[in-house]
């Protein structure tokens, strides 16, 4: 049976009471009460629809995984949700060809925020989105993280076409999947100007700054100002140019998130008060650039507190080397490296003039350096002094290099060969040697049983 609606509900169904009665018992279904009711149903657009009809988009909106509570927020937010005749190709896209793979808080977002004559060609720009690359298995992922009624509904096609172009030098289509918000800036007034201030940096090259935008599009959020801000400051107080800004942003993005006056003002000036010079603190950034975004009292006091206990002097270079190190690892980790040590009969001085020797010991795994220490003393014979002349021993993969160099010259010129030669030369140099070595050998044999 089609009920039609006036402008107040006691005067749009005929003068029936059951047909009243039918009206409110729907909308008290989806938890909407009376005087809610009333209100949906003095809507002008509601004079001509039919009870069947709203029933049938009901069951549409249900089937695309709108429960109950969602039904009710979304009709008394947008009541044309439930009458206009826009949202019906929607729902079919949703269902059928998205197959229910938009969460229900990204569509009741969508029906919500968008007028219905918005929803007109969702479904073009979602192809067009599939046609310009993002894979069919990440198309979900894409429209369940942006917000659908600025990327899409209020764009038109050739709009969203133009960001994708835009985008595509800085590879365009990882970024998107990556980061789905960038569909949601401006590309005139946003993308544009922020990509383009990377590219000046980068001075000119376009790879280098999809690179940047890869590691972290998250960059993109940033004003032009906020960035400016940055560079500012890098530029005039650490004295660094254009240039080495940008390779230490290949390295290390997150430098435009952190903090101008909490981290990075701080940070440099401690690199100063250490005797670092403008080119120092490039280089000391460019090796430990998480120095600029570790939390100072969970991290860097920790650290800074232990690299004293082992003897280093404040406001030294060799500090800030050692904090360089100590940036790759945890607190808990340099504790239990120094207290490995300890355990071994290294004293303070020992550990801090092999950390002086290879700041990398202090970032090593305890575990993995615990092996090697037991493998130099235990399967090799060897003093734990050794340690001292050569800790770099404790960089080398145990497996990969130390045990099979070890074995492969044992044999040939028994177990009093330095360490250092035996580890330092390179792959391609110790492949020849042995080589040679072994043919050396196989003639002396020969040439053995032949006097014989």
């Amino acid at each position: 049976m089609h009920v039609c609606f006036k402008c107040r509900c006691c005067n749009t169904l005929a003068n029936s009471q059951t047909e009243t009665g039918m009206v409110f018992s729907f909308f008290r279904e989806m938890g909407i009460d009376h005087e809610e009711t009333e209100t949906l149903v003095s809507h002008p657009e509601f004079t001509l629809v039919s009870m069947d009809s709203m029933r049938a988009r009901v069951l549409s909106l249900q089937s695309i995984g709108l429960d109950r509570l969602a039904l009710y927020h979304l009709i008394t937010k947008r009541p044309t949700s439930l009458i206009a005749k826009e949202v019906d190709p929607l729902l079919r896209f949703l269902r059928d060809e998205l197959q229910g793979q938009l969460e229900q808080a990204q569509i009741k977002r969508l029906l919500s925020a968008t007028e219905p004559r918005f929803l007109v060609g969702f479904d073009k720009k979602v192809a067009l989105l599939v046609n310009r690359g993002i894979p069919r298995e990440k198309i979900a992922h894409v429209l369940n993280n942006v917000n659908l009624t600025k990327a899409l509904c209020h764009r038109s096609v050739d709009e969203i076409d133009r960001i994708m172009a835009f985008l595509d030098p800085f590879g365009g289509i990882s970024l998107i999947v990556k980061r789905p918000s960038i569909l949601n800036f401006d590309l005139d007034s946003q993308l544009i100007p922020r990509t383009r201030l990377l590219v000046e940096l980068s001075g000119g090259d376009e790879d280098a700054t999809g690179t940047v935008l890869r590691k972290l599009p998250a960059i993109l959020n940033y004003s032009v100002e906020h960035v400016e801000g940055h560079l500012e400051l890098l530029r005039s107080f650490a004295g660094l140019n254009d240039e080495q800004i940008f390779r230490i942003m290949l390295v290390f993005p997150n430098i435009i998130s952190a903090s101008r006056e909490r981290k990075l003002r701080p940070r440099i000036q401690f690199l100063k008060e250490c005797g670092l010079n403008s080119e120092d603190i490039f280089k000391f950034l460019i090796r430990a650039p998480l120095f600029l975004g570790h939390s100072f009292h969970d991290n860097i006091a920790n650290k800074l507190v232990f690299l004293v206990k082992i003897g280093y002097k404040h406001r030294t270079k060799d500090m800030a080397m050692a904090m360089a190190s100590t940036t790759r690892t945890s607190c808990e980790n340099l504790q239990k490296v120094i207290g490995l040590f300890l355990s071994y009969g290294f004293s303070f001085a020992d550990i801090l003039a092999m950390s002086k020797r290879h700041p990398q010991i202090l970032q090593y795994k305890h575990i993995s350096s615990e092996k090697k220490i037991e493998y130099l003393v235990g399967e090799l014979g060897r003093d734990k002094e050794e340690l001292l002349v050569f800790p770099a021993f404790l960089g080398y993969k145990l497996d990969a290099r130390i045990k099979l160099r070890y074995e492969e010259k044992k044999g040939i010129r028994g177990e009093g060969m330095s360490l250092n030669k035996l580890l330092t030369v390179s792959t391609e140099r110790f492949t020849g040697k042995i080589k040679k070595a072994k043919s050396a050998r196989a003639i002396d044999s020969l040439n053995g049983e032949e006097s014989s």
